[in-house]
């Protein structure tokens, strides 16, 4: 078969639920929600671009489950009904033509920026790394009850997400946020149920998901994006990860995409974060991940998803016809170029290429959180209704998103005269 016609083959997942094609647009954080959490207008605009653009299974950007728990200006948050209506204008868009839309749901954790929150939550008081502590505040260890009820919100979002349209929900477990720390030996250092040996640091993302699907049934497909590894000293191993993968597959998880890295290890933006040489076999084959993947398609049957680095259909259907993983995930491509699936499943290369966005500053580029900032920026151009701006300056982001953070931040304090007591 030639590449794009493994691309275009539909996929039928465990349920029953078919999903056409094998192409996944992978999460990315668009911020265009509004103070109060209720999804835009401009949210319908951008994912009706992306059902048009042909991918298969659309995941949104993270969703939160707490306003007081945000991990950006902007991020929609799903707590109540409140914004249903709004949600159901934007899964109506999301869905069109056939495409599946998930959303991702996900609490930040201690991975939110000082001054966003009033606070930031975590499963233990552990620090960033010094040239970090300037961004991120140490957090407060969560109490037992607050854990819990960290969980119903988990359910009570995944319910609303159904009854708003949506065609499933993805937990978010990846990438340093609050799930993935509660997995990491390195963020969690708890003696209680919920950490101290590495099945009860399972235990809060195993019970996330059997509240979820409680509140959803067993019909609607509930994924996850979790790490294969967190890259840090101490952290979230590829061995716990398999573990994790077999216990989630027994639970009956729908799908599992593989992604690794955090704020302070991003390895999912591409960035190498050990000094160990790339083997030549690897880089050709393009994907961050798929090696781990390969593991873990060896361990279970459950559907996998690799997201990170896929250029070209050649290697995207390779990777699928090897068995490694059932469909192949996209993200920053589509950020730049929203229609890229359907040239890819015609046979057609992108007209645009991927690039590394940094700044020029070497403190700030190895951080990491540029390159989320910059792509943020062109799905703000799409959902306006805008060509993406491929060659934007990654230092002018910067400085807008910088700005952005303050005034965000000002907007929360109450004035002057009312704080002086």
């Amino acid at each position: 078969m030639t590449p794009h016609a493994i691309l275009a083959q539909p996929l039928t997942l465990p349920n029953g639920v078919v999903i056409r094609n094998r192409i996944v647009k992978s999460a990315m954080s668009e911020a265009l929600g509004t103070r109060e959490g209720s999804p835009t207008p401009e949210l319908n605009h951008l994912y009706k671009a992306w059902a048009g653009g042909g991918v298969g299974l659309c995941v949104t950007g993270n969703v939160m489950i707490d306003l007081k728990a945000r991990g950006e200006p902007g991020n929609v948050v799903i707590e109540d009904e409140n914004h249903l209506a709004a949600l159901k204008a934007w899964a109506k868009s999301a869905t069109a033509k056939g495409t599946q839309c998930w959303v991702q749901l996900n609490h930040p954790g201690k991975q939110a920026p000082k001054g966003l929150n009033r606070e930031t939550v975590a499963p233990s008081a552990v620090p960033f790394r010094d040239d970090m502590k300037a961004f991120f505040a140490t957090p407060r260890e969560l109490t037992d009850t607050e854990v819990r009820g960290l969980v119903e919100r988990f359910a009570t979002a995944a319910g609303i997400v159904k009854k708003a349209g949506f065609s499933g929900v993805q937990i978010h477990g990846a990438h340093g946020y609050l799930v993935s720390q509660f997995l990491s030996p390195h963020h969690n250092v708890r003696s209680d149920d919920w950490g101290g040996t590495p099945e009860n640091r399972r235990r809060f993302v195993l019970e996330v998901y059997w509240a979820m699907r409680k509140a959803v049934g067993a019909k609607f497909p509930i994924g996850i994006k979790l790490n294969s590894a967190d890259f840090q000293r101490g952290g979230f191993t590829e061995e716990e990860s398999l573990d994790t993968i077999r216990a989630l597959a027994d639970a009956g998880i729908d799908l599992i995409e593989i992604s690794g890295g955090t704020y302070e290890a991003p390895a999912m933006t591409g960035l190498k974060v050990d000094k160990a040489p790339v083997k030549e076999s690897t880089r050709l084959r393009e994907a961050y991940f798929l090696e781990f993947a390969e593991k873990a398609r060896a361990a279970v049957t459950t559907p996998l998803v690799v997201t990170g680095g896929f250029r070209t259909a050649q290697s995207m259907a390779q990777a699928i016809e090897s068995g490694a993983v059932d469909m192949v995930g996209l993200a920053r491509m589509l950020a730049i170029e929203p229609d890229a699936p359907k040239k890819l499943l015609a046979g057609k290369a992108p007209v645009h290429e991927v690039r590394p966005i940094t700044t020029g500053i070497k403190a700030i580029d190895k951080l990491g959180l540029l390159e989320i900032s910059w792509y943020t920026g062109q799905l703000k151009r799409i959902a306006r209704g805008e060509s993406p701006k491929p060659k934007e300056s990654g230092l002018w982001v910067f400085v807008k998103q910088a700005w952005h953070m303050v005034m965000a931040g000002k907007k929360k304090r109450p004035p002057a005269k009312l704080r002086a007591n």
